[in-house]
């Protein structure tokens, strides 16, 4: 079964008074920017994003949305301050919304073998190829953005100020959440479908109980350690 694409296909989500944990008086992320540049003529415009660099477990999936002008659900934010019931509502309206998306997905062995880093700005860069619709311009959350055949912007904190940005951390955490669900399945015991692979104390005792299995990162310290392969410092 490709998980990935079992993962985004499915739209269904809970019901629509879900709760943001969102504080009224915080900047939202708007579509000024991408507006800016459409009356400048850089039709269509992507935003790209990740989620997944910072866990011991599981893939980093990057997405890339382009957004209709016309048609822009309510609700995008930065996936961070969504719970999950949110993220999910709202994945459901950018996919339904007629906007076009694509994730780029590089597994654990891309990981161990490139760095985090290099495994995901090529995800960023599969997502962008993966589109449908090839954009003029790429605006990139974080400093670093990965090599495009289009011009491409890196945005600080781009999913708190933009909406293209906002919706593509949305969905790329959406599928990676969907994939850890579903690879707990295939490897009970280590609670992957709630910490998502993170380094938490149930993952940690899991690690101790069980050993390190195919999921794990073994190019981080925390697996390294598991592995015996490095000692902590005296």
């Amino acid at each position: 079964m490709d998980i990935a694409a079992c993962c985004f296909d499915s739209i269904k989500g809970p019901p629509d008074d879900f709760h943001m944990k969102i504080h009224d008086s915080r900047i939202k992320p708007t579509f000024e920017l991408e507006a800016t540049e459409l009356a400048l003529g850089r039709h269509p415009i992507a935003g790209i994003d990740e989620a997944g660099r910072g866990p011991w477990a599981g893939p980093v999936v990057a997405a890339a949305v382009i957004l209709d002008p016309d048609n822009i659900p309510t609700g995008i934010d930065d996936s961070k301050v969504l719970d999950e019931d949110g993220r999910e509502i709202v994945f459901r309206r950018i996919v339904e919304s007629g906007a076009i998306i694509a994730t780029g997905i590089a597994d654990v062995g891309r990981i161990d073998r490139d760095n985090i880093l290099n495994a995901t700005l090529w995800a960023m860069s599969e997502a962008i190829r993966s589109l449908t619709m090839k954009p003029k311009l790429a605006i990139v959350d974080g400093n670093r953005a990965p090599r495009l055949a289009c011009e491409t912007r890196t945005i600080i904190k781009g999913d708190a100020k933009c909406l293209s940005i906002a919706a593509a951390s949305i969905v790329a955490k959406v599928t990676r959440d969907r994939m850890m669900i579903a690879l707990e399945r295939e490897y009970p015991g280590y609670g992957f479908g709630r910490h998502k692979g993170y380094g938490t104390p149930e993952h940690k005792e899991a690690l101790a109980r069980l050993g390190v299995c195919p999921l794990h990162r073994r190019s981080f310290r925390p697996i390294q350690l598991a592995l015996g392969l490095i000692e902590e410092p005296a």
